[in-house]
C-alpha cells in the first residue's frame, strides 16, 4: 500500500463471517509467547474482513507448513491477543513481482471507517520498483518502509522527502519473487525497528497507539508466510495511558459477512425467503440497488453490539418535504400551526432489530438525523418519555457520498446508538421488543452501500 492516505480512501471492505471459515477451527491456539502459527490451522487468528479462501494453511516447496494468502479480497487477519512490547520474527515471500502485502502492529481490532485497513503501523511487505517523484525524490519503496495508517502516529527515524510519517529504508536487503525474506520486528515502548535478512533498515519512534493486535494483510497478490514467532518483552514501567492503547473494548466484534459473498443472509420482506438478488458484493462493499426487499440474517441475536459503515450513493428518490422533529419526538410547528418542513433529496433505509420493523434504527435524510426509531416515536400508545428517547439528540450524519459509522447496542429493551462518534440515542426503552430475533438491512427503495459490518453478542456479559 504505497500511498495509504491517497489511494485507500476510495477502498472499502465488506467483512467475513468467522463462523463460515472452517480453517479457523476451535483447536488449541498457538503458544502466544512462541509460535504464532501452529502449522495445522489458524487457531489464535481472527479474520476481520477477509473470505474463507483468503488465508489458508498449506506447505511450501520443502513441505514446511505455511500460511497462504491469496491476496483477494483486500483485508486483514489479526491475532486473537493484543501485545505491547515484543519481538516478532517471520519469513515471507511473494510468488510474483510486483507483490503487495503488509504486517500491521499495534492495530485496532476492526477496520477504520469505510476502509479495509485498521489504525496501526504498517511494516511494508512489498516487491515493487521505487516510486520517484518529479523532483527525483524517492517516495516509497519495496524495501521495508514503515508508516502510520488511518489515525496512528509515529516519527520516522529519517525525515521523509514529502513530510510523510513514513521511514524509507537505509539499505536494500529484500530478495525478489520466489525467494524467502526474514523479518525481525522489535516493538518496545513506542519504538519500532525492522531488520530484513539480518540488517536493520528502518524504524520509528513516538508511536501512538503502542499496544494492540498484529495483523497480516491481503492486498491483491499471493504471498506466503511461515515461521511466525513472537517473544513478549516486559511492559512499560509506567502503565500506558488510554490513548496509547488500541480499541480493546471492541475486540469481541466479529464480521457478519463473507467478504466475497452474501452467505448467511436472505432477501425477503418477512425475515428472508430467498437468496439475495438485489444485494451484491463488489469491491469489498455490499451494494443495494434499491429494487429488492430487506436483507435478513439467518441467525437470531438477543443482546448485541453491532458496528457498520454505510453511505448514500448519488442516486435518490426525488425531492420531498420532510418535517423537523423536536427532541420530544413531536413534529415542530410553524407559528400558524402547520408542520415545519424542509425539502430534501429523499434517501431512506434502516436496520431492523430482533426481527421487527417497529424496532428500526432509521438511516435517512430527515432533519433530525439518522438513528431515529420511527415505529416507537410515532406510536401514540407510547409514553412521552419513550417517544422522546428514540429521537436523535443531534444530526450527526456525514454528507452524501461519505461513509458513516454507526454502533447499535441492544441490551434487553434498552437501545443506544452512536453515529460518527456522537451518542444520538441514549438509553432509549423499546417496550415489548422481542428478546431475540434476526437483524435486517432495510429495503426502502433507495440504493445504499455497507462495509465493515460486525457484531458482538453481549449475553455472556
Amino acid at each position: 500500500m504505497p500511498l495509504p492516505f491517497l489511494t485507500r480512501a476510495a477502498l472499502a471492505a465488506i467483512l467475513v463471517c468467522a463462523a463460515s471459515t472452517p480453517i479457523f477451527a476451535a483447536s488449541a491456539p498457538a503458544d502466544q509467547s512462541g509460535d504464532l502459527f501452529n502449522g495445522r490451522d489458524l487457531a489464535g487468528w481472527i479474520p476481520v474482513n477477509t473470505a474463507p479462501s483468503t488465508f489458508t494453511v498449506g506447505k511450501d516447496e520443502t513441505g514446511a507448513p505455511i500460511i497462504k494468502c491469496s491476496g483477494v479480497p483486500t483485508g486483514i487477519m489479526r491475532t486473537e491477543k493484543p501485545y505491547e512490547n515484543f519481538v516478532l520474527e517471520l519469513d515471507w515471500k511473494h510468488l510474483t513481482e510486483p507483490g503487495n502485502a503488509g504486517l500491521f502492529v499495534w492495530s485496532d481490532p476492526m477496520c477504520a471507517k469505510g476502509v479495509p485497513f485498521s489504525r496501526s503501523i504498517e511494516i511494508q511487505i512489498m516487491l515493487t520498483p521505487d516510486n520517484i517523484d518529479a523532483k527525483g525524490h524517492t517516495m516509497y519503496t519495496g524495501q521495508g518502509d514503515i508508516f502510520s495508517i488511518w489515525g496512528a502516529r509515529m516519527t520516522p527515524d529519517r525525515p521523509h522527502p514529502g513530510g510523510w510519517e513514513r521511514c524509507l529504508p537505509s539499505a536494500r536487503m529484500t530478495k525478489g519473487a520466489g525467494e524467502w525474506n526474514h523479518y525481525k520486528v522489535t516493538c518496545k515502548d513506542g519504538v519500532i525497528k525492522l531488520e530484513i535478512n539480518g540488517t536493520e533498515v528502518s524504524g520509528c519512534s513516538n508511536v501512538t497507539p503502542r499496544k494492540g493486535f498484529i495483523c497480516l494483510e491481503s492486498e491483491g497478490t499471493e504471498v506466503w508466510f511461515k515461521n511466525l514467532r513472537l517473544q513478549e518483552l516486559p511492559a512499560a514501567s509506567k502503565a500506558l495511558a488510554p490513548d496509547m492503547i488500541s480499541d480493546l473494548a471492541h475486540a469481541g466484534l466479529r464480521p457478519m459477512f463473507d467478504a466475497l459473498t452474501v452467505t448467511g443472509w436472505k432477501e425477503g420482506g418477512d425475515r428472508g425467503e430467498k437468496a439475495p438478488e438485489h444485494w451484491t458484493m463488489g469491491g469489498n462493499t455490499l451494494h443495494y440497488d434499491g429494487k429488492g426487499t430487506n436483507l435478513w440474517t439467518e441467525t437470531s441475536y438477543d443482546d448485541f453490539e453491532m458496528l457498520c459503515d454505510w453511505k448514500w450513493t448519488s442516486e435518490h428518490q426525488g425531492k420531498m418535504q420532510r418535517p423537523y422533529i423536536g427532541l420530544d419526538g413531536n413534529i415542530v410547528k410553524n407559528p400558524d400551526g402547520s408542520d415545519k418542513t424542509i425539502e430534501v433529496e429523499e434517501r431512506d433505509g434502516g436496520i431492523y432489530l430482533r426481527g421487527s420493523s417497529k424496532s428500526q434504527v432509521n438511516l435517512w435524510m430527515w432533519p433530525c438525523g439518522s438513528g431515529e426509531v420511527y415505529g416507537y416515536r410515532t406510536d401514540s400508545k407510547m409514553s412521552p418519555e419513550v417517544r422522546a428517547a428514540v429521537t436523535p439528540r443531534m444530526n450527526a450524519d456525514a454528507p452524501v457520498g461519505q461513509w458513516n459509522r454507526m454502533r447499535v447496542r441492544m441490551v434487553g429493551e434498552t437501545l443506544n446508538v452512536w453515529l460518527n462518534d456522537k451518542h444520538v440515542i441514549i438509553d432509549a426503552q423499546l417496550p415489548g421488543v422481542a428478546k431475540s430475533g434476526p437483524i435486517a438491512l432495510q429495503s426502502h427503495g433507495c440504493p445504499i452501500e455497507f462495509t465493515n459490518v460486525m457484531i458482538e453478542r453481549l449475553t455472556s456479559k
